[in-house]
């Protein structure tokens, strides 16, 4: 069993479409995505139509929930607020009934193991789980959230982390990155892959990045009423 997660596209339809062709080529079971369809760039709706035609599952990223509470407190047609502005009904109908996590569950040589999807952490979509976590934190976290594998987003900082509990149990957290907005130094789109077919215990976990246009996307936005920092940061990663 081989799972693609991506996450964090923020509306930057190029670099979402290029990683769909990346992984069409893959041989992949299936295709989960964190969250953050929307924000930062200009093709809010075509990212959700691009996801939907797929059938992907999504989960409620912190951009995609604030759609809502703009709407609800008259914010939208704020000047800053551009990016969700552009969003049809259709697509803040969809954000709104995003789940807040996948469970998928494994039985490994009689054992159950969990793997937990989540946007930010178990607990809120705006909290960051980071690679330098605090070991006795993630331990915590891990424990509390029942799952031997751990999946976030939101940071837009990729990495594959094991840490060991007292008792024995090895805990993989792994945080997908950003496919339209990276913030490591490296503006290519990421995307992860996990391969189950060695079991929990044996779990590979490969990074990948997608080369696209990234200038051609910078370029829309500085062609927008978005901010020109936005561009900056596609063109630098950060």
């Amino acid at each position: 069993m081989k799972i693609a997660l991506f996450s964090d596209i923020h509306a930057n339809l190029p670099a979402l479409e290029a990683m769909f062709r990346q992984l069409d080529d893959e041989s992949v079971d299936v295709i989960y995505c964190l969250g953050d369809l929307v924000g930062y760039h200009i093709w809010p709706n075509e990212v959700i139509a691009a996801i939907r035609a797929r059938r992907i599952p999504v989960l409620m990223g912190n951009h995609d929930e604030r759609v809502g509470r703009l709407a609800t407190s008259g914010q939208l047609d704020g000047g800053a607020n551009y990016a969700y502005r552009l969003i049809d009904d259709a697509g803040r109908a969809y954000l709104k009934n995003l789940p807040a996590h996948i469970r998928l569950e494994y039985r490994v040589e009689g054992m159950r193991r969990d793997v937990l999807l989540v946007h930010g952490s178990p607990h809120r979509n705006d909290e960051y789980v980071l690679e330098d976590t605090a070991e006795g934190t993630a331990i915590a976290m891990m424990e509390e959230a029942q799952a031997s594998v751990l999946c976030v987003a939101h940071s837009h900082l990729p990495y594959h982390r094991i840490v060991a509990a007292a008792g024995g149990e090895r805990y993989h957290m792994i945080n997908t990155g950003s496919v339209g907005k990276p913030k490591d130094g490296d503006p290519r789109g990421c995307y992860v892959v996990l391969d189950l077919s060695g079991g929990i215990s044996d779990l590979q976990v490969r990074i990948e990045r997608v080369a696209y246009d990234v200038h051609a996307a910078a370029e829309a936005i500085l062609q927008s009423p978005l901010p020109n920092e936005l561009a900056d940061r596609l063109l630098n990663a950060y």
